[in-house]
């Protein structure tokens, strides 16, 4: 669709990659990285930024892509869950601590976590147990009463270094 007045032009680099398209001013980037990117591992889960499924990185820094529109992000570079993995398809530390810790059940939750937990390491590389718990609040997560997650984030900060 061509640029109008109520539509904008949106460039960004995605997981690495330089993306380009016209969306509506008031689209939500969350919605852009789900249907107009296909990226579904970001989720929609409250549309009233309480939950943090949707949680991506924005030039580095976690922030909940159901609170931006997507025209804010032109220029940006995003990571993506879909980013974290390496080429062969390797779990990043953090996704690899999830799975060690058995830190999932249904796992709606988890790609909005695993972008959370990353933020808190680079932030804080060795949390407290009481650090992790409050840099997490701003995730709900549903299924596993939150034991496994914070005992996988206590393992990435044992070994000293972040995500």
């Amino acid at each position: 669709m061509p640029a109008t007045a109520s539509t904008g032009e949106v460039t960004i680099e995605i997981n690495g990659l330089r993306r380009t398209g016209t969306v509506e001013a008031r689209r939500l980037l969350v919605h852009f990285l789900r249907e107009d990117l296909g990226l579904t591992g970001t989720h929609v889960g409250c549309d009233t930024s309480q939950c943090g499924a949707c949680t991506v990185e924005i030039d580095g820094t976690a922030v909940k892509s159901c609170t931006v529109l997507a025209v804010m992000a032109d220029g940006a570079s995003i990571t993506t869950i879909e980013g974290l993995t390496d080429r062969r398809g390797e779990l990043s530390r953090v996704q690899k601590a999830f799975h060690d810790h058995h830190a999932l059940q249904c796992g709606f939750c988890t790609p909005g976590m695993v972008m959370s937990v990353r933020n808190l390491l680079r932030e804080n590389p060795n949390p407290t147990e009481r650090e992790i718990r409050h840099g997490l609040a701003g995730n709900i997560c549903r299924c596993t009463g939150y034991h496994n997650i914070v005992r996988a984030v206590e393992s990435l900060a044992s070994e000293g270094s972040a995500a």
